[in-house]
């Protein structure tokens, strides 16, 4: 069987220190056919660095080279490129989130629908091995009934790229951040429907004068997106989600927590660990390993080159990402409105 050829739409961060290294790992699977970028120096620096053969201004030129294309531009131009790509028959990975709207992700999976081509979203929390196992123990947990989210950082907003561009990004710790937690704790919960949202957004801190931040310099007068976001979400089912998401929180260290507590018992994902009760005793327990590859941008590529070729089902399937971005915008409104979204 001939190799799948893939092409990389944006060569920046994302893309040179995830997506070309991991594709590169499985060369017996598939080959880095073409990229592009608009910085063409920036776009001919990485053809070499990584041998690429290719180089196109022009994505749109890529796809008579290529069977697949992952896409690593800012998020204004996931949807454009995604049904592009989609309509000239080439399967996708795009990155998260999804698109800047809900509205958006329908579209693309629409598209992905009509073209019967594999459209994935790099949600690459999924892959990690401790998410892995969690998903395992999910029988152990039973029902999910109340799910807590925290995805913070200290002090850590990205001063570099378009981070802080609304317009390009579509919001800020949120979108960036918080979703690829949010995204693992609904897949762990099996998905149910959201029937209620409410959100709320800040930015004071980053919008303050002299403010420290360890990753970067920003321009805290034009800084218009969130830094910190609390939500409520509630489930057709029943069960409820409490979120935290936040790249400049004044705590005292960075925070990455997933917890689900169910009606036979509870889980935190990182580390995996259960909490049990059982013949009148409780008990915690916690796997002495894990198996499973300590990078999720290989086993998230290895699944997206097995979808497009029939081989595996997707891990993240679009209608799942589309799911994130609908409450991502829930969230939003709610907090604007200054009220719940109710579906």
């Amino acid at each position: 069987m001939s190799k799948l050829r893939i092409g990389i739409i944006g060569v920046g961060g994302i893309a040179q220190d995830r997506h070309i290294p991991a594709f590169l790992q499985l060369s017996d699977q598939c080959v880095i056919a073409a990229i592009s970028d608009l910085n063409a120096t920036r776009a001919q620096e990485v053809s070499e660095r990584f041998n690429i053969p290719n180089v196109y201004a022009d994505y749109r030129q890529l796809f008579a080279e290529v069977d697949a294309v992952c896409i690593c531009t800012p998020n204004k131009f996931h949807a454009e490129i995604t049904i592009a790509a989609l309509e000239a028959g080439v399967h996708v990975l795009c990155e998260k989130p999804m698109a800047l709207s809900g509205e958006e992700c329908e579209a693309m999976v629409s598209a992905s629908k009509k073209s019967s081509k594999v459209l994935a979203i790099a949600y690459h929390y999924r892959f990690m091995k401790e998410a892995q196992a969690a998903k395992k123990l999910m029988e152990e947990v039973g029902t999910p009934l109340v799910t807590r989210v925290q995805a913070l950082r200290r002090r850590k907003v990205p001063g570099w790229g378009v981070f802080t561009n609304k317009e390009l990004q579509g919001g800020g710790s949120l979108i960036d951040y918080g979703c690829h937690l949010l995204d693992l704790a609904i897949w762990l919960m099996g998905n149910p429907k959201h029937v209620e949202v409410s959100g709320s957004t800040y930015n004071t801190l980053s919008k303050t004068a002299n403010s420290v931040n360890q990753w970067g310099t920003f321009d805290h007068e034009t800084f218009e997106v969130d830094d910190h976001v609390t939500a409520y979400i509630k489930f057709e089912n029943g069960a409820s989600l409490l979120l935290e998401t936040s790249w400049a929180a004044n705590i005292k260290v960075d925070e990455e927590h997933v917890s689900i507590s169910g009606t036979s018992g509870g889980l935190s994902v990182f580390p995996p660990e259960l909490y049990t009760a059982k013949n009148g005793m409780l008990f915690n327990s916690q796997a002495a390993w894990l198996p499973g590859d300590d990078n999720p941008g290989l086993a998230q590529a290895q699944n997206f080159v097995d979808a497009c070729l029939g081989k595996a089902e997707l891990t993240v399937k679009p209608e799942e990402a589309l799911q994130v971005s609908q409450i991502i915008d829930a969230i939003y409104y709610s907090s604007q409105k200054e009220g719940s979204y109710t579906k």
